[in-house]
């Protein structure tokens, strides 16, 4: 037998069959709309795709690489004829039977297909084209016959030797080449199949299940008619959209209908907001549709908790991309823009699917400008996009449309807005710090629900240790140096306190975090002043569904001595947005102001000399510059999450759970399936007690863990009421 994998036991026939059947199933799914994204003709399409998968693994027929499963599963080795490890992948196209297929006399077709062979596994080490050769002419040619007889197809005489030049890695086909296009379509959906086949998989999910259809009956059922952006969604659903909605318009049902029966990815900024959406969409209480997936790093934890069937196999689908809907975050999506090693398998599904990106403001310049690369290219290679947001930067828009980007706009030639006549906020503008307020803020939650945001951890953490004496109902703390495992319960509290009609009094200190994670309605927020676009999603949180009613503003903003102003906030946006809000001081600020105002401030124009504006046009430069294949996709992922940050276990956590970090490492070098599940269980376990901090924070207290590489010790102390204690020094040092 020809083996193709040893864990479990696998032949290069049983492992191309299954991929036989993923292809199948594929084209059955989406084939149509698939057809419709290539240049080439359809029928030479699925066909080269389909060589593509026949004689993708024939290569490991290679000596070598049987000798290295013999050895795994204990059989007896065969005698080398070549010494030299070559990957299976660069071997494989030396055995295809060029001149049996007329599509292959093309030459631009034969070299997509000897490249997405070649390269459908991506390696640190290139391609040597002489070790290629001798392992072609002293091993390959001497086991032609037993391929043949094993994998049931055409196997040339002699390997081919007219493959090499195709194969070079500097003759990679990359953007603007003619057949750019087709090669992504062919090797991207090379790997969707090839990764479902090891995986044994589904490779497409509920084809029929449409999810525009059951949002609707929802809407129907439960509202009696559609609102007016969700008619317009419905109406343009096979267009770009880019538009405008005020929170509570009853957004995420207009992205549903937009989506309709189409494959689809719904992205958000944080996990928590798309682990309650996804549960959500998926409840029978709610929408009940049960085709949807969630896609983030700790998905698995999230389903697993609360009591989702058959999590891992849920998780799996997700990762594949199996799912007809995908809730995931953009450090899962929007990594492909940077062109890693294997981009194409999700550039290729995105070519027929659509992609709702929800609340764009909510990013960083540098993972903005990562959304806009990743759309520019999207709407090149036939997909689709709607983006919807309360408040939406001009810059943005006018960066598509300079990049030649086409969406739906209205008659008048303006993104189209759906804004809530409803007065929800009468802002009070104060000229001190937020701490020269505590006694009105304890006041206030004396007997009303108070949201406190300010923009630092350490700001939080000085005004929780002033209100401690107090003695308030109901008093806790939220911000992003917890633990994951507290955090997720802190966010669980913060919901039920805002929901709870029991509960009529108390006060939360927080952080942005809040700004779009938690849907979340208070009596009252004290906040610091932010960016507009950061202060009008904080407002949210405070009458989100309510109508004004009171003799007082109940938002109150602090100017003085403002925390993260210059690090985490443009210092010269901060300002220019002060100036525009100060007319609105004890007045009514509508929906439509709210829109206005970011309209106004984010353009070209008043922004061209600030950092914020530099930073996303230099990461737009990087990203149009970018050397294809240069990055590995765990690289590229890493950019798009907290570039400067670090997961790291108080050494107090640390200490505490010794026991489970002993069990896993006896399990760390596992080869038992069994085993491995149990170590992977073992390490979500240890991942909820790490934390993703800033490194300039504890650049200075942290050491590498002997567990994993990716998690690091901070010698700092730990507590779950206010979370990593930063200026806390412990003296137990790692050893």
């Amino acid at each position: 037998m020809l083996y193709a994998k040893s864990n479990p036991v696998e032949s290069i026939k049983e492992h191309t069959d299954e991929l036989v059947e993923k292809y199948d199933d594929l084209s059955k799914a989406y084939g149509e709309i698939i057809e419709q994204k290539v240049n080439m003709d359809k029928n030479d399409f699925w066909q080269l795709l389909n060589i593509a998968v026949l004689y993708h693994d024939v290569g490991k027929a290679y000596t070598q690489f049987q000798n290295k499963i013999r050895r795994a599963i204990g059989e007896k080795e065969i005698p080398e004829r070549d010494s030299t490890d070559i990957p299976h992948n660069y071997l494989s196209p030396t055995l295809i039977p060029y001149g049996k297929y007329d599509i292959l006399k093309n030459k631009s077709f034969k070299k997509i297909l000897i490249q997405a062979i070649a390269y459908h596994h991506e390696r640190d080490k290139k391609p040597d084209m002489c070790e290629i050769r001798e392992a072609s002419e002293l091993d390959l040619v001497n086991i032609i016959d037993k391929i043949r007889d094993e994998m049931k197809i055409e196997i040339p005489d002699k390997p081919a030797s007219k493959v090499f030049n195709a194969m070079k890695f500097k003759n990679r086909i990359t953007e603007g080449e003619e057949e750019y296009y087709d090669y992504i379509m062919v090797k991207g959906l090379l790997h969707r199949i090839d990764h479902s086949a090891s995986a044994h998989r589904a490779i497409e999910l509920d084809r029929d299940s449409n999810v525009g259809k059951s949002a609707k009956e929802y809407i129907i059922d439960h509202f009696s008619k559609l609102r007016q952006v969700q008619e317009f969604c419905e109406e343009n659903k096979n267009d770009n959209i880019i538009l405008i909605a005020s929170t509570g318009m009853g957004k995420t049902e207009s992205a549903l209908l937009w989506l309709d029966n189409d494959k689809g990815f719904f992205t958000l900024p944080l996990r928590v907001t798309l682990n309650a959406l996804f549960s959500r969409i998926s409840s029978d209480d709610e929408i009940g549709y049960k085709s949807a997936g969630l896609l983030h790093s700790t998905s698995l934890d999230y389903l697993e908790e609360n009591g989702f069937e058959n999590s891992e196999e849920l998780n799996e689908s997700a990762r594949l991309f199996a799912k007809k809907l995908s809730f995931t975050t953009i450090d899962q999506l929007f990594k492909f823009p940077f062109k890693y090693k294997g981009y194409e398998k999700i550039y290729a599904t995105l070519s027929y699917s659509k992609v709702v990106i929800d609340e764009i403001q909510s990013y960083t310049p540098e993972i903005a400008a990562a959304i806009i690369k990743g759309i520019e290219m999207i709407y090149k290679i036939g997909g689709r996009f709607l983006i919807m947001t309360a408040t939406l930067p001009k810059i943005y828009t006018d960066c598509l449309i300079e990049r030649g980007v086409k969406f739906n706009v209205k008659n008048s030639g303006q993104i189209p807005r759906f804004v809530m006549d409803k007065e929800r906020h009468k802002i009070s503008i104060k000229n001190k710090e937020i701490k020269d307020d505590i006694f009105q803020i304890v006041e206030r939650a004396k007997n009303k629900k108070v949201l406190v945001i300010v923009n630092t951890v350490k700001r939080a953490l000085e005004l929780y240790d002033l209100l401690k004496d107090y003695n308030l109902d109901n008093f806790n703390l939220l911000h992003s140096a917890f633990i994951k495992k507290d955090r997720a319960k802190l966010e669980r509290e913060i919901k039920d306190f805002a929901d709870s009609k029991e509960v009529t009094h108390g006060l939360w200190i927080t952080t942005q975090i809040v700004e779009a994670s938690l849907d979340v309605d208070f009596d009252y927020l004290f906040t610091e002043l932010s960016t507009l676009d950061s202060l009008f999603q904080r407002l949210g949180r405070c009458y989100r569904k309510r109508k004004f009613d009171l003799d007082e503003p109940n938002v109150y903003i602090y100017t003085k001595n403002v925390s993260g102003i210059g690090t985490i906030y443009d210092k010269d946006i901060f300002e220019m947005g002060l100036k525009c809000l100060e007319d609105y001081d004890n007045c009514i600020l509508k929906e439509s102001d709210k829109i206005d105002l970011v309209d106004k401030l984010y353009t070209k124009e008043k922004l061209k000399d600030t950092k914020f504006y530099k930073v996303f046009k230099h990461s737009l430069k990087i990203l149009d510059d970018n050397e294809e294949y240069a990055l590995t996709s765990s690289e590229a992922q890493g950019i798009l999450r907290e570039i400067d940050s670090v997961t790291v276990m108080p050494r107090t956590i640390f200490d505490k759970n010794m026991s489970l970090i002993d069990e896993y490492m006896k399990y760390k070098n596992a080869v038992l399936e069994e085993d491995r599940k149990h170590r992977n269980e073992l390490f979500r376990k240890i991942n909820k007690l790490t934390v993703d901090v800033p490194k300039y924070k504890c650049s200075n207290k942290i050491f590498q863990s002997s567990f994993s590489d990716r998690i690091f010790i901070i010698e700092c102390n730990y507590d779950e009421k206010s979370g990593i204690l930063f200026d806390s020094d412990i003296t137990n040092f790692i050893g």
